[in-house]
């Protein structure tokens, strides 16, 4: 099986740099423009069944790239909660201790008033893994003997929740995966859940897979 994981579309506070997360946004104008450019220039893979956070941003970006799709609304793929840095960016952060003890953690701590990164890795990876055997039992009778490998699931989701995925399923840091408004990446799925990275989708050079870039 393979998986595509998109991260949404941009938003206005996304293009302000703003800390995005319970925030429930609406994706902008040139958001979707952005996707729509993707579309037509054939980034996105054809897919047998999509999964997406429940936020508007992630439902919104779905229905552009996947509108034949039913959208399997996954609770725990919603953004983290940023508390007290939620709607704010970090010129507007410059100067607040609780903000620079933050940085100065790697990011590491929780957010104050809000979540503790490692329990929302926790959730993204428990949700990934759930539907994946969902996927895997719903479309085994979908495709022929032997086809398995051939089929695609996507995950419409936040970035940080790429992070999390694939820095616990494939290994690395969880910043190594940071990717862009529409971006994402493509990947194998081992039998024993574990996550192989074979492409990414970048703006800078549409879907690349083992450095051929899909035109």
């Amino acid at each position: 099986m393979k998986i595509v994981l998109i991260r949404h579309g941009a938003t206005a506070g996304n293009i302000k740099k703003r800390y995005i997360g319970i925030t429930d946004e609406d994706l902008c104008a040139s958001g979707i423009e952005s996707i729509h450019n993707n579309i037509k220039a054939g980034y996105y893979q054809e897919v047998q069944a999509v999964y997406v956070s429940p936020m508007k941003r992630c439902r919104q970006t779905a229905k552009l790239i996947y509108p034949e799709y039913k959208q399997h609304i996954v609770p725990d793929f919603r953004e983290c909660d940023f508390g007290i840095f939620e709607g704010k960016n970090y010129k507007e952060l410059s100067g607040n201790e609780q903000y620079q003890r933050w940085i100065d953690s790697n990011a590491t701590i929780p957010f104050p008033d809000g979540e503790d990164v490692a329990d929302f890795k926790k959730r993204s990876v428990c949700a990934f893994l759930e539907t994946v055997s969902k996927s895997e039992s719903i479309l085994k009778g979908q495709v022929t003997s032997g086809k398995q490998d051939d089929t695609t699931v996507a995950y419409v989701v936040h970035g940080g929740t790429i992070m999390a995925v694939l820095s616990e399923l494939y290994g690395g840091d969880y910043y190594d995966y940071h990717c862009g408004n529409g971006e994402g990446y493509l990947c194998s799925l081992t039998k024993d859940k574990k996550l192989s990275v074979i492409g990414k989708i970048s703006a800078r050079n549409g879907c690349e897979i083992h450095g051929t870039v899909l035109e």
